[in-house]
């Protein structure tokens, strides 16, 4: 296995492939708006939706870097990222949400299939391709857990799930 091809493993491991932890798909799976939105009382924490909003900035700007394209999003600080695209009972904004991971998620997969092996070493303005790409997937993996973290405190993961 290349190095390109380890990246690809463990891109698909972040979205939709089970390994060591549920992937974000699953982890999104079965919510309304209004689960996405849930905060615990008196906690200091991001609501679901709002990770999975900073998740889409970070995964949107890296898919713009690797395209050479124009980001066309801004946040002036890391708190910026995590508002989301609906209000707590807009079931169809945070079903377009989901659809927009999705989608950009695989246009990721898509683009990094395509390039060589040489391309690992591609600096993304300035840090290299394959970096770049394990930091999103570590980024993605951390966020995870907080969102299977949410689900557990509201009641809405399953008390026992498949496991590999």
């Amino acid at each position: 296995m290349n190095r390109m091809e380890l990246l690809l493993h463990e891109w698909e491991c972040t979205y939709d492939r089970e390994d060591s932890y549920p992937p974000l798909k699953d982890a999104l799976t079965g919510l309304s708006a209004a689960e996405a939105s849930w905060r615990p009382e008196g906690i200091a924490a991001n609501t679901i939706w709002e990770n999975v909003s900073h998740l889409l900035y970070f995964k949107e700007r890296l898919l713009h870097r690797l395209l050479n394209t124009d980001f066309p999003l801004s946040a002036e600080t890391n708190d910026d990222t995590f508002t989301p695209a609906g209000g707590p009972d807009d079931d169809e904004a945070w079903q377009a949400t989901i659809a927009r991971m999705e989608s950009v998620h695989r246009q990721i997969r898509e683009t990094l299939t395509s390039l060589p092996e040489d391309a690992f070493d591609q600096l993304l303005p300035t840090t290299p391709l394959g970096l770049s790409v394990m930091s999103i997937v570590r980024h993605d993996a951390f966020h995870t857990g907080q969102i299977v973290q949410i689900r557990k405190l509201q009641g809405t993961w399953p008390e026992r799930r498949p496991y590999l």
